[in-house]
């Protein structure tokens, strides 16, 4: 049973710990009838997010500011400003997701992202509904920048304190969250100094580092040879009440599979039926042809299936960007073209024309619910 979102779902991810279900087979029906948090795809020669000074470690510091309210200068007075990091959280599902957070801007962003993943900590009043820090309570860490790339995360002893079965979870959200900026290719974990080549709880091993190769949100439920396998990360939806937002997951496919082709296809056959998640691609978007790539721009040739907004003429925001975001993660991919049975004038679903590639979306998941 394919699972797609559905108009009128009641609010039961979030607020409770009910889980979600909106089944439905060959379904019509589209998410852009629900009232989502703003995530916008971006055009050819639009900002992609951080700037180039918030890239690197230590570059960036608060600004000053002499305005209170009401726009008026008070003497000695600094207005803290502001930057969007991207945190990775455990929602109500036990899945960890990124959320897109205002924090103050300031030297030491590799550190300040990781303080922000602890529980009790600074991020407590900033948690979505439904959301927790993963690292325990009181936890303290520094963060050392390698010139190759190698982030070295290190621990307090009161790292050691998280539950066994969180595990993977809390190493894909340091992994995830420190390999944002891209100057970090992978992670080492470290207490009190000491380098660790398996996680200190359940002995996960970790070996000399962990990047986004390592996966996030692994499914186990298809049975895969490691051996003649790999792996590729899909983003999908959950639910909570009326919003949604984007999760990775990350799949095993044939290993002899074209990534580029295996990523679109295993996007189009949906989440798990064991997962709680959803899609927004109806059943019967096929690809027409393999995904070309040129330059790290890729052209998907889509059938007319694709198109499920304004009677049948134009694709969902939400299917844009889970195929943005998936695509993305793959190397030396940075724009996706759309086209429908080999033509570029697919519309968005506000009514424009899809002419120039799109890239990753700079705010998904805004924490705004």
């Amino acid at each position: 049973m394919r699972k797609v979102l559905k108009k009128g779902v009641p609010a039961f991810i979030i607020v409770s710990a009910l889980t979600i279900s909106a089944c439905s087979v060959g379904s019509d029906e589209t998410m852009n009838e629900m009232d989502t948090p703003p995530v916008n795809y971006v055009e050819e020669g639009d900002s992609l997010g951080l700037e180039d000074d918030e890239q690197s470690e230590g570059l960036t510091e608060d600004g000053e500011g002499n305005e209170d309210a009401s726009g008026k200068e008070q003497p000695g007075a600094e207005a803290t400003e502001m930057t969007t990091r991207e945190l990775y959280l455990l929602d109500e599902n036990g899945l960890v997701v990124p959320q897109a957070l205002q924090l103050p801007k300031q030297e030491g962003v590799l550190k300040q992202s990781l303080e922000y993943l602890v529980e009790d900590g600074p991020v407590t009043n900033l948690l979505p509904n439904g959301f927790r820090a993963v690292l325990p309570p009181g936890t303290e860490v520094d963060v050392n920048l390698t010139e190759d790339g190698v982030a070295i995360a290190d621990f307090s002893n009161e790292f050691k304190e998280y539950k066994a079965e969180d595990e993977l979870k809390v190493l894909q959200a340091i992994t995830w969250t420190l390999t944002q900026f891209d100057n970090v290719e992978k992670v080492q974990i470290r207490i009190n100094g000491y380098e660790q080549d398996k996680m200190p709880v359940n002995g996960t091993p970790i070996g000399d580092g962990m990047s986004r190769a390592n996966g996030i949100n692994i499914e186990t439920d298809n049975v895969v040879d490691v051996v003649s396998s790999k792996e590729v990360t899909l983003y999908f939806l959950a639910q909570s009440g009326e919003n949604t937002y984007y999760v990775p997951v990350t799949r095993r496919v044939n290993a002899t599979s074209d990534e580029l082709t295996a990523a679109v296809e295993e996007l189009l056959k949906g989440p798990s039926h064991y997962s709680n998640l959803v899609t927004d691609f109806r059943q019967g978007v096929a690809l027409l042809e393999e995904p070309q790539n040129e330059d790290g721009v890729v052209t998907l040739n889509f059938n007319e299936a694709l198109l499920s907004q304004l009677q049948s003429t134009a694709v969902s925001e939400k299917a844009l960007n889970m195929l943005a975001l998936t695509l993305t993660e793959q190397e030396g991919i940075e724009k996706v073209a759309i086209q429908v049975n080999g033509e570029s004038n697919a519309l968005n679903e506000s009514g424009q024309l899809l002419a120039e590639p799109v890239t990753r979306p700079t705010q998904v998941n805004t924490g705004k619910f």
